[in-house]
């Protein structure tokens, strides 16, 4: 009937998690092989940037760095999409203008809502 229909399906499966595994495996030998094993105080500590760590993790940050980024990231990838705009404007017809201005006042008005919350203002 259909014995040898599934066998492709199941060889490319086989050959998927191999492909995955191996690196592993390879690097977890390599890892009880070569690696020295030396545990101690200085190599089981906490350290972030290749400083000890001090005080409290519990320290609140202020929200308003990370909506810099945000909203950094947000203007920075629809800049993007304006390039090609910018690029093949001449070629463009009456819809895709229209779409393209529809975009160009979606980012005003993010802009704008920033702006009236206060967002941009560094303080």
């Amino acid at each position: 009937m259909t014995n040898g229909l599934y066998l492709p399906i199941v060889v490319l499966l086989l050959a998927a998690v191999a492909f995955a595994l191996t690196p592993l495996l390879l690097a977890w030998l390599w890892a009880k092989s070569f690696s020295p094993h030396k545990p101690g105080p200085s190599k089981n500590a906490i350290y972030e940037c290749g400083l000890e760590s001090e005080g409290d993790a519990w320290i609140q940050f202020k929200p308003g760095y990370y909506l810099y980024g945000i909203i950094f990231l947000v203007f920075d990838v629809e800049a993007v999409f304006l390039l090609p705009f910018a690029v093949a404007f001449t070629g463009f017809s009456l819809g895709e203008s229209i779409a393209m201005l529809v975009f160009l006042l979606l980012l005003v008005e993010g802009l704008v809502w920033a702006y009236q919350k206060n967002v941009l203002v560094w303080t």
